[in-house]
C-alpha cells in the first residue's frame, strides 16, 4: 500500500481549505472534490496554490513535501496569485483574515523570508527542486554575502547558485508563457469546431482518414497535437504519456500519427530515453536526500562524541 501523504486542498477562491491524506494524485483529486463540494465526474486540474505549477505527474506529486497546499481548478478556471488586502477597514472582514492566516506566525519578515529556504537548502540540497518560485526568487534577491554565510558557502559559490536559480526561474516563466499560448490556441481551435489548421490551409481532420479507432483513443487530442506539431515532443509529455507511447510501439504510432516507420521508431526511442532520464533523476534525488540525512546523522553523532570527550 502506498504511503499516505498529508495535503491541503483549496478551491479557486481560496475560501475553502481542507486537510486530507492521499496516497496518489488520483486520490487527491477524488478526495479533494468531495471535500470542496466539486463534481467528481467533471474534469479537474491540480496546481500548486502558491505559484500555479501544474501537477499532473504522479512521480512529481510523490516528491512534494507533506502538507503541500494544492488548488483544484474546474474546467474553465485558471490559477491566479493571491491578492493582497487594501488598507482602511479591510482587516475587519473575514476574507482578509483568511488571506493572511498562513502568514501570521511567519518567523521572518518579508524581506528576510529567504532564511527559511536557505535553512532547508543547507540541510538538504535536493530540496531546491521542490521550492516555490517565491522562495527561489527570495534566494536570488538575497545579499550574496548573507546567503553565503547562511549556507556555509564561499561568496563565489553563492553567486553561482543565485545565477543558476535565476536561470531556473527564467525557464519556468518561459514554460508558463508557452502553456498560456497553448491554452489560447486550444480555445481558438475549439471555437472553430476542432479543425486544427496546418500548412496549406487545410485542417488536421482533412489530412488523412485517421488511425484505427482503438489506437487513437489511447491519446487525447492535445497529446496528439504535441506529438505531431512540436520539436522534441518527448520533453513535453508526462511520465504516464511517455510510457503509453513506449507501450504502443513504433508500428501503432506510425498508424496513429500517419508517419513512416522510421520516424515513428525514432519518436518511440526518444520517449523511452526521456523516460529513463526522468527515472534516473528521481533515483538521484532520493539518493541525494538519503546521503544528506546520513551526513546529518554522522555530524550529530560526532557532536555527541565530542561532548563526551570534554
Amino acid at each position: 500500500m502506498a504511503e499516505l501523504k498529508p495535503c491541503k486542498v483549496c478551491d479557486y477562491s481560496r475560501r475553502k481549505l481542507h486537510g486530507l491524506v492521499a496516497p496518489s494524485l488520483r486520490e487527491l483529486k477524488s478526495n479533494g472534490c468531495t471535500a470542496l463540494g466539486l463534481d467528481p465526474h467533471s474534469p479537474v486540474s491540480v496546481v500548486l496554490e502558491d505559484d500555479g505549477t501544474i501537477v499532473e505527474d504522479e512521480t512529481y506529486f510523490l516528491c512534494l513535501p507533506p502538507n503541500t497546499k494544492f488548488m483544484l481548478l474546474c474546467e474553465k478556471e485558471m490559477w491566479a496569485p493571491r491578492k493582497g488586502v487594501d488598507g482602511g477597514t479591510a482587516w475587519l472582514s473575514r476574507d482578509s483574515f483568511e488571506v493572511n492566516s498562513d502568514t501570521v506566525d511567519a518567523p521572518f519578515s518579508e524581506a528576510e523570508a529567504w532564511h527559511g529556504a536557505a535553512s532547508r537548502l543547507r540541510v538538504d540540497l535536493a530540496s531546491v527542486l521542490l521550492m516555490s518560485e517565491a522562495e527561489l526568487q527570495g534566494l536570488v534577491d538575497a545579499p550574496c554575502s548573507d546567503l553565503a554565510a547562511a549556507l556555509g558557502f564561499r561568496n563565489s559559490q553563492a553567486r553561482a547558485l543565485q545565477d543558476a536559480l535565476q536561470r531556473a526561474l527564467d525557464r519556468r516563466e518561459e514554460e508558463r508563457q508557452s502553456r498560456e499560448l497553448l491554452q489560447l490556441y486550444l480555445k481558438a481551435v475549439e471555437k472553430e469546431g476542432g479543425r486544427v489548421p496546418i500548412a496549406g490551409g487545410e485542417s488536421a481532420a482533412d489530412e488523412a482518414d485517421g488511425p484505427p479507432k482503438g489506437t487513437s483513443s489511447t491519446f487525447s487530442p492535445r497529446t496528439l497535437m504535441v506529438l505531431k506539431g512540436k520539436t522534441r515532443p518527448e520533453t513535453r509529455l508526462s511520465n504516464e504519456q511517455l510510457q503509453t507511447v513506449v507501450n504502443v510501439g513504433a508500428v501503432a504510432m506510425a498508424t496513429t500519427l500517419g508517419w513512416d516507420q522510421e520516424k515513428s521508431a525514432a519518436l518511440v526511442a526518444a520517449c523511452e530515453a526521456e523516460l529513463c532520464i526522468r527515472l534516473q533523476r528521481v533515483r538521484a534525488l532520493r539518493s541525494l536526500s538519503a546521503r544528506s540525512q546520513e551526513a546529518a546523522v554522522v555530524e550529530a553523532a560526532d557532536g555527541v562524541e565530542a561532548k563526551r570527550k570534554k
